[in-house]
């Protein structure tokens, strides 16, 4: 069970962000929506740093940090915007994540063959082949 539940949390917390998204006040300007969300995310982390594990050793953890984790949140500004304008452009709720998720997992699989060697089964094909096929037929207007 605890297997499953950091996926079971992702999809609840992500399903929540997009109906949050979708309800966002088209008039109101993306960057000063996402200074509000990332305020409001700041003040989550640092009220939730002690209770997490490692919490005591903050600081260390802070001189820690690499390249990586500064891309990250580059990488989340731009998916954050991405799909606000997105939902702004038209794309209706129940297809807009499958879409950009469906394009990020075939794109992973060609980093995770190239950069990362990994093998793929001929299953695995035959399931990218089938996930190709549903994101042309999900992404027509």
């Amino acid at each position: 069970m605890l297997f499953y539940l950091p996926i079971v949390l992702t999809a609840l917390a992500t399903t929540l962000y997009h109906i949050a998204q979708k309800s966002i006040v088209p008039a109101v300007n993306p960057m000063v929506s996402l200074v509000a969300t990332y305020a409001t995310s700041l003040a989550v982390c640092l009220a939730a740093v002690p209770f997490a594990p490692g919490g005591a050793v903050f600081l260390r953890s802070l001189r820690q940090l690499n390249w990586a984790t500064y891309v990250v949140g580059l990488s989340i500004v731009g998916v954050e915007l991405a799909v606000l304008l997105a939902y702004r452009a038209g794309w209706r709720i129940s297809l807009a994540s499958v879409v950009a998720n469906a394009t990020t997992a075939l794109l992973l699989v060609i980093v995770g063959v190239i950069g990362y060697r990994e093998q793929l089964a001929a299953r695995h094909v035959a399931g990218l082949l089938m996930c190709l096929g549903g994101l042309v037929l999900a992404a027509r207007p």
